[in-house]
């Protein structure tokens, strides 16, 4: 069971950018798949997640902003993040949690990625 997430990088205020997620080992179907980010200094915060009945959820701040989906064939988690802001700014990780229910707190979630960074600039 393993997560590889990649797609980050630097880009500026107001672009788009998006971060793909690869699972092995079991189907993004079958978890609650989701994103957290971590910023310097910070801790850990759920971004959004995807349940197997595709319903999404997302934190107040990225609304609008971020699209969470998963590609079923590929076996692929995505989070399209558009209007991007210097808050952003985060090491961003994927993670699976073998539950029906989304939960928004990290110890909670049992298959995590090793992160990728997004850095905005002003």
């Amino acid at each position: 069971v393993q997560l590889q997430a990649f797609g980050g990088g630097l880009v500026q205020a107001g672009d788009s950018l998006r971060l793909s997620c690869a699972a092995s080992g079991f189907s993004v179907n079958t978890y609650v798949m989701g994103w957290f980010r971590q910023a310097p200094g910070k801790e850990r915060e759920f971004v959004a997640a995807i349940k197997w009945s595709g319903q999404t959820t997302y934190r107040d701040s990225v609304k609008g902003r971020f699209t969470i989906s998963r590609d079923s064939a590929k076996n692929i988690l995505y989070l399209q993040m558009n209007s991007l802001t210097p808050e952003d700014t985060a090491v961003y990780y994927c993670a699976g949690r073998q539950s029906i229910v989304v939960s928004t707190a990290p110890n909670l979630w049992h298959v995590w990625g090793q992160g990728t960074l997004v850095t905005v600039s002003s």
